[in-house]
Parts: structure tokens; C-alpha cells; sequence
């Protein structure tokens, strides 16, 4: 029976002498939850743990695109779709989405994902002809005008690869890299830095009744399983960011249960990216039907997340969730940024 490990993050600044750090950073963990199919929770000290999974969870991330993982990084979402669930076609065309992507860097990104196709709950397939011309001249305009990494969100290998000539440093797949087989490959040979995201079926059906034995189990055993693919691939392992896919193919109590634990997942060894900003099991529990203002409920997760040690979020309110979290750094250690 496979055991699995949840840290259990803790920030003080006094620890036990036998703590570990959580990847790397200040946060640190001294006892974790152990898990099994089938069994009752326990939490166990660290010494019961077994040595891979101590350094799984305890290990430096290393650099994404050159940003370093010692706290938490802002990716801003720049949908240049007609049909995106929050924004579609308020940036559709390339001028403003270029203007958007400027205003996202002075707020503070620390990387923006340019995606052409919504991904959204029903929404249909987009050819990648039709994909490249809206992503290609913005990704494009933004390389050369910011100094901020840009990432492609996209299932398709030939979308990625004229991103990643315009400019863009990171592929972020929405499908786990189980749509398109080659875009694994291509990645490998370029050697880029991707992210890997569990989704359940499509976005035309993913919505359908969503059913697993144990989300948090069922969706780790995917990730660790795809992370395993894309090294046997090519891909160095320090090259993958690993993303539980809030609001895909999840009902309101997956996606709260996968934020509540989704510490188990630095026993992955990769870096975690949350993307739950402005979601609709969020605008459920808020009372905000209308996507635009879901920010309070976003930044409210997004701070939970961070403080179980997730190090990349996926946001729509750059500047709120920058605020927000220098705040939150100030109260928790006092550090103000020179304020």
C-alpha cells in the first residue's frame, strides 16, 4: 500500500532542531499527515518518513526562467480569446493585449502566460492556425518591450513552438501534456521550462460529473506519473512546475479539498502553480456570479495557498495580489521591503 507524506507548514521563526525546510525556503515542517487508500490519517514525526520523501519535500526548487522559488511568484493570465470564462474579448485584439501585458509588468508580474485558447468549462477546440495569430504578435511585442518571462498556455505542440519563437521561455499545458504527444518532445529539445496541469477530460466535457476515488491521491498519482513521463521524455525534472488544475474537471468540494492539503503535493519534489484566481467554485462561495468580481475570494485562497508553501499564482489582479501579499509578508516576518 503506497503511503503518501502532507508536510505540515509551519512558519514561526523557532523551530525543532530536527525541522526541515519546505523546498528550500523558510517555512519548515517537523511532523506531516501520513495517507493511504483506505486507512485513517495519522501524523507522524519526521524520523517515521521515509528518507525520499523527507528530501522530495525539503529540497531547494531550483529557478524558473530565472526567477528564484524562495517566495512566492506572480504569473499574470493575458487571454487574448473572445471566450475566455473571466475576460474573453475584452483583450482579443493584439493592441490591447500588448497593453495589458505592459500594465501586468508594472503591477508587478513575475511572468505572464499569453493563452489563445479558452480552456474554459464547454468551450470548443480552436485550431492552432487560429491559435498563433492571436498569441504570436502579442508574445511577440511583449518580448521586446518587457523584461518580465512570458510563458504559452497551450496544448498544441505547433502553438508552442511559434510561441517560443516570439519570445516565450515556458509552456504551460492545461491537458498534463496528454492532448498533443508531441509536444513533450519538442519541449525536450528545446529545453524548455514547462508546466504540467491534471485536468479530467476536456474543457467541451470536464464539467460532467467529475468523480475520483480521493481527489488529493487520484491527482497526485497523475502528476507524479506525468512528471515521470516528461523526464523519461527529456525534460529535466528541475524544469517542471506541477499544477493540480482547480476547476477542471473538480466540483466546489474537490477544488476546497485539493487547497486545503495541496502541501502533499512538494512531496512531488517540483514546484507548485495555483490557478484558482476568479474560479467558479469562488464565485459560489463569495456570492459573486460575475467573474470580474471575484478578486477578495481569489486573493483569499491565493494567501492560503502561499501559506502552505505554494510558490507560483496564477492570477488575473496582478497589483491586488501583489498588495496583498507584501502585507502578508510584513505581518508574518516583519520584512517590509524597505516601506
Amino acid at each position: 500500500m503506497t503511503a503518501y507524506f502532507r508536510p505540515l507548514v509551519r512558519s514561526e521563526p523557532t523551530r525543532p532542531g530536527d525541522a526541515l525546510p519546505v523546498a528550500g525556503t523558510r517555512r519548515w515542517f517537523s511532523h506531516a499527515l501520513r495517507l493511504e487508500r483506505g486507512q485513517p490519517q495519522r501524523i507522524v514525526p519526521i524520523s517515521q518518513m521515509p528518507p525520499e520523501a523527507r528530501e522530495s519535500i525539503s529540497a531547494p526548487r531550483a529557478p524558473i526562467c530565472g526567477l528564484t522559488l524562495d517566495r512566492p511568484r506572480i504569473m499574470g493570465i493575458l487571454n487574448v480569446t473572445p471566450d475566455s470564462f473571466s475576460d474573453g474579448g475584452l483583450r482579443s485584439g493584439a493592441a490591447q493585449a500588448i497593453a495589458f501585458g505592459r500594465q501586468m509588468a508594472e503591477d508587478g508580474a513575475d511572468l505572464i502566460d499569453v493563452g489563445g485558447e479558452s480552456t474554459r468549462p464547454g468551450a470548443e477546440t480552436v485550431p492552432h492556425q487560429a491559435e498563433i495569430a492571436r498569441i504570436e504578435p502579442v508574445i511577440r511585442a511583449l518580448h521586446h518591450d518587457i523584461d518580465v518571462p512570458i510563458s504559452i498556455d497551450t496544448r498544441k505542440s505547433a502553438v508552442a513552438e511559434a510561441a517560443v519563437e516570439a519570445g516565450a521561455r515556458l509552456v504551460n499545458d492545461v491537458s498534463g501534456f496528454t492532448y498533443d504527444k508531441m509536444l513533450a518532445h519538442y519541449c525536450a529539445r528545446e529545453g524548455l521550462p514547462v508546466c504540467v496541469m491534471h485536468a479530467r477530460g476536456d474543457p467541451e466535457t470536464m464539467q460532467d460529473n467529475p468523480r475520483y476515488d480521493d481527489v488529493l491521491l487520484d491527482i497526485y498519482d497523475f502528476l507524479a506519473a506525468q512528471v515521470a513521463m516528461l523526464t523519461r521524455a527529456g525534460i529535466r525534472r528541475e524544469n517542471i512546475v506541477i499544477d493540480p488544475g482547480i476547476g477542471f474537471g473538480k466540483t466546489v468540494a474537490h477544488n476546497l479539498a485539493l487547497i486545503r492539503d495541496i502541501a502533499l503535493f512538494h512531496a512531488i519534489g517540483c514546484p507548485i502553480l495555483l490557478g484558482a484566481s476568479r474560479k467558479g467554485f469562488i464565485g459560489k462561495l463569495s456570492n459573486a456570479p460575475d467573474a470580474s468580481r471575484r478578486a477578495p475570494g481569489s486573493i483569499a485562497v491565493a494567501l492560503a495557498a502561499v501559506a502552505q508553501g505554494v510558490q507560483v499564482l496564477r492570477v488575473h489582479d496582478v497589483a491586488e495580489t501583489r498588495a496583498a501579499l507584501a502585507l502578508w509578508q510584513a505581518v508574518e516576518t516583519g520584512e517590509t521591503d524597505g516601506a
